[in-house]
């Protein structure tokens, strides 16, 4: 199992209508599942980035992951996302290496 983490600023709401339905579709078509997607969050520890989003989806793969962020139809989003707003992008894969 993987997890893609993100914390999303928009700076420009203009291509949040477009992507939203897209996104949906695509994440559906390769495998993930939105766990959050929420501004509802608050920091508990340590200094960072204020962010308005955070969002974590849940993948099978860390190839299902990958092919979605390569997928033609997302491509044209992705990059209005990346104009639009202050995004970083984790992706995890659900293991404990300190176990």
């Amino acid at each position: 199992m993987y997890y893609s983490v993100l914390d999303v600023t928009p700076t420009s709401e203009d291509w949040i209508p477009d992507y939203l339905p897209t996104a949906n579709k695509l994440v559906a078509k390769h495998g993930g599942r939105y766990l959050a997607r929420t501004a509802s969050h608050g920091q508990v520890e340590g200094s960072g980035s204020e962010a308005a989003l955070r969002i974590v989806l849940e993948w099978p793969s860390k190839e299902a992951a990958i092919a979605f962020m390569n997928d033609p139809e997302y491509t044209p989003h992705l990059r209005a996302r990346t104009v639009g707003s202050t995004s970083n992008h984790y992706l995890i894969e659900g293991k404990d290496d300190l176990f």
